[in-house]
């Protein structure tokens, strides 16, 4: 069955002492910035973006699981999808909420996977855009925002749960949990690939999408036959997407 303990290692591992500072440190931060990001929204208070972005991401944080890709298209659905609808609904959004274009977030996404780092650096291009119409400094403050939301709640829950971690493992249910859940994070990370390729030119029968087609063919060929440094790969995309 799912909950036998056949496969699982059998490893003696001494039982530590739970340490429950950091798990409600998390937990209390996580109800502060939820709530001030509510009363902020709903007041419509101008110093909300700020606010608004610390919670998104905190909260984005502690609940993802697969990495960076799938962070990926929960900001965008945050960011750019519903201030998009509820534009078209209302005709109007309020100038204090986080609005970032769906050609911008796109942009970032490749800018992000093409640098070396974790794809969580999203975090840091999505704050710095959230705030851009604030002025310079509040743009950097909008990255360094972003940064310390998205990497402070894995933060907390790696100390809380590293020191008893391998003593968790030997519980059946613990162990094939974790395997569903990475066999589930394969297929989340396929659907957060369709959900963003649905807004781009790549799912429409045109000119743009065969050319779009044609560069991704080229660069995957390049990168895997070829002894061309990718950064080099990466400028020539950049200058091919500034002309066409």
């Amino acid at each position: 069955t799912n909950v036998s303990k056949t496969r699982i290692p059998e490893i003696e591992v001494t039982k530590k002492k739970v340490k429950w500072g950091n798990i409600w440190l998390f937990a209390l931060i996580f109800l502060i910035a939820g709530t001030l990001s509510e009363t902020a929204r709903k007041e419509d208070w101008q110093t909300r973006k700020p606010l608004n972005l610390f919670e998104n991401t905190y909260r984005m944080g502690s609940l993802v699981f697969g990495g960076g890709h799938v962070l990926m298209p929960m900001m965008y659905e945050q960011y750019s999808v519903r201030p998009e609808v509820q534009l078209q609904k209302e005709s109007s959004i309020s100038r204090n909420q986080i609005y970032i274009e769906k050609e911008n977030m796109v942009t970032g996404m490749g800018i992000v996977r093409a640098m070396p780092g974790p794809v969580f650096s999203i975090a840091s291009f999505a704050g710095g855009m959230a705030l851009r119409d604030m002025g310079a400094w509040m743009q950097v403050l909008g990255c360094a925002i972003g940064t310390i939301g998205i990497f402070l709640p894995s933060a907390l829950l790696v100390l809380f749960f590293f020191p008893v971690w391998n003593y968790l493992k030997k519980y059946a249910v613990v162990y094939r949990s974790l395997e569903g859940i990475n066999a589930a994070v394969v297929g989340i990370m396929i659907a957060s690939t369709l959900y963003i390729m649905k807004d781009i030119s790549l799912m429409h029968a045109n000119v743009t999408s065969f050319v779009n087609v044609i560069i991704i063919v080229a660069t995957f060929l390049l990168l895997q036959f070829t002894r061309i440094h990718s950064p080099f790969i990466v400028i020539a995309c950049i200058l091919l997407g500034y002309f066409l």
